[in-house]
């Protein structure tokens, strides 16, 4: 069995000699366990996702936004995977690969800090020593994860260069890969980075949309007309989309973050976006050639997001090939809509998506044609991590959806049993 290494013109292994070693041990480890379920491996994998992970995860009705936007929207609710993320699916499954090809430490990168989260949930659960590479501005805007990754006893190293996000935490963990191949696995957390990991990352996801297709086949008796999915790297989206590509009918939309801006300021060097599929051009990026957020001399740009999570310069070349080929359509929502778009979740469904899925809902609200009849939306994540950034950006932005923050003022000025006190709701001061 011999994997393809390429989708199309895009894909590969652009890696530095040192790292081929390694590249080729996890290609034939992907080969017999995964593809081939050597030692029942993928039979162990899935049984630890239903044990540890609480899959499968529900497809949940939506009758306030059904009604909304006139048609059947139905939610594929990673946000109740353990963990609070689709992240568990590939992070699991790595750090048990990683087992079986008998490797002794675990590293990974980790943007909003769920994959870092994942990783770390992963390696406690199966007994292997983690170090989780994250950027300082990542850090600092997503504490709880940091939280939680020291909980597992994972150890988290700042990344202190560029913007200190996640391209450099792939950097400084592809560094940290090379220097100790023979004894450690790189968890990579998306459909990004050499072969065969695109396509390694996408199996270990596709359970989601394995799931999707006979929950909805179950559910409403038919195909969705539309599937809906955030897209920064595309792990989520891949995972989401991967049993609906071959369905001809099903249009599949990857929502990206618009960020303030789709320009590109090549003074600066900054794309106020993270929208790669929309408005990127072919490059070479951590070891793939796909599309990319680049200048005029090729060089990549530092990226935006409201979102930590979609704040990526790249994407999968997986998805970069489906999109030129027709079949996946590529989208975006700015920084206004995505937080507006989480509001308007919460108050209408009662569900709190992390930011990167509210990018979907967002293009939803923007967009509400492109559900067809039936649509299915990927909640990739629940917004716990995101809700000092919610509730920051809220403050600072004139958002529709978005409730009055003034409670946190008032109870400023009145302390103790203030606005927010006991008998608030009594006094008719309960939201």
């Amino acid at each position: 069995m011999s994997v393809d290494r390429s989708f199309g013109e895009y894909g590969g292994q652009y890696v530095p000699e040192v790292l081929m070693p390694a590249i080729e041990e996890l290609e034939d480890a992907y080969e017999r366990y995964v593809l081939g379920n050597d030692d029942g491996f993928v039979d162990e994998f899935r049984e630890r996702l239903r044990g540890f992970g609480g899959r499968p995860t529900p497809l949940g009705y939506a009758p306030a936004l059904s009604e909304r936007y006139g048609a059947d929207v139905y939610l594929k609710r990673e946000d109740l995977l353990h963990g609070g993320a689709h992240k568990l699916n590939n992070a699991l499954g790595q750090v048990l690969l990683a087992k079986y090809m008998g490797k002794e430490r675990i590293v990974a990168e980790t943007g909003a800090g769920q994959h870092g989260t994942a990783t770390a949930m992963a390696a406690a659960h199966l007994g292997m020593p983690c170090e989780v590479y994250m950027g300082t501005t990542d850090i600092n805007r997503q504490r709880p994860n940091v939280f939680r990754m020291r909980l597992n006893d994972a150890t988290v190293i700042p990344v202190d260069t560029g913007r200190g996000t996640l391209k450099e935490a792939i950097s400084e963990t592809m560094r940290d890969w090379a220097r100790n191949v023979e004894d450690t696995h790189y968890v990579i957390g998306s459909v990004v980075g050499p072969a065969p990991f695109p396509r390694m990352v996408r199996d270990f996801q596709s359970v989601i949309s394995e799931e999707a297709r006979e929950q909805v086949l179950e559910e409403a008796g038919r195909l969705p007309d539309s599937v809906l999915a955030c897209a920064g790297g595309g792990s989520n989206t891949m995972g989401g989309f991967a049993e609906f590509v071959d369905d001809e009918g099903v249009d599949l939309y990857a929502v990206e973050a618009g960020g303030s801006s789709l320009e590109v300021n090549e003074a600066t060097g900054v794309a106020p976006n993270s929208a790669s599929l929309s408005t990127g051009t072919e490059g070479v990026l951590h070891g793939a050639r796909t599309k990319l957020l680049q200048d005029g001399d090729g060089q990549v740009v530092e990226s935006h997001s409201v979102s930590a999570g979609l704040d990526y310069a790249g994407v999968g070349p997986e998805l970069a090939h489906l999109v030129d080929a027709g079949r996946v359509t590529p989208a975006t929502v700015d920084d206004d809509g995505a937080l507006e778009a989480v509001h308007r979740l919460a108050r209408l469904e009662g569900i709190i998506p992390a930011l990167e899925s509210a990018h979907a809902l967002g293009y939803v609200e923007e967009n509400p044609e492109v559900l067809g009849d039936l649509a299915v939306i990927v909640v990739s994540g629940r917004g716990d991590k995101d809700l000092e950034t919610i509730v920051e950006e809220t403050e600072r932005r004139d958002l529709d959806a978005a409730p009055s923050m003034d409670v946190f003022s008032r109870a400023g000025r009145t302390g103790g049993d203030g606005a927010g006190g006991p008998g608030a709701a009594d006094r008719g001061e309960s939201s």
